[in-house]
């Protein structure tokens, strides 16, 4: 699991078997969703603005468009991410919740950073 096969079973939901979880409860099926390649990659460029697919695939190293496509497929079917009339994807009120929830995260990997650059 937590390959790009995966896709073809959709996203991962609480309540369903996910990876780490036969009972899918929430936290696992998020943590299989924000597991998978390049989710996080594309939530944290959409947090600093609204893209549309070809600006996305520059701003992710040029990540293959299969793989883009499903990837915004997944954020989208999860309602973390919208696609407005325009063709650009933009987080929802909760894609933009979930940022909020990994700045912590953030926080402690600068911090870590920091520790092992004393090495």
């Amino acid at each position: 699991m937590g390959s790009d096969t995966d896709d073809e079973r959709g996203i991962p939901l609480p309540g369903g078997p996910v990876r780490g979880s036969t009972t899918g409860r929430a936290p696992m099926a998020a943590l299989d969703l924000l597991g998978r390649r390049w989710i996080l990659r594309l939530i944290w460029e959409l947090s600093r603005e609204p893209a549309g697919f070809r600006a996305l695939q520059r701003r992710c190293d040029d990540m293959s468009s299969s793989v883009l496509n499903t990837r915004l497929r997944d954020l989208v079917e999860a309602r973390i991410a919208i696609q407005d009339p325009t063709g650009r994807y933009e987080l929802t009120p909760l894609g933009a919740h979930l940022v909020e929830a990994l700045d912590p995260l953030l926080a402690w990997s600068i911090a870590w950073a920091s520790e092992l650059e004393k090495d």
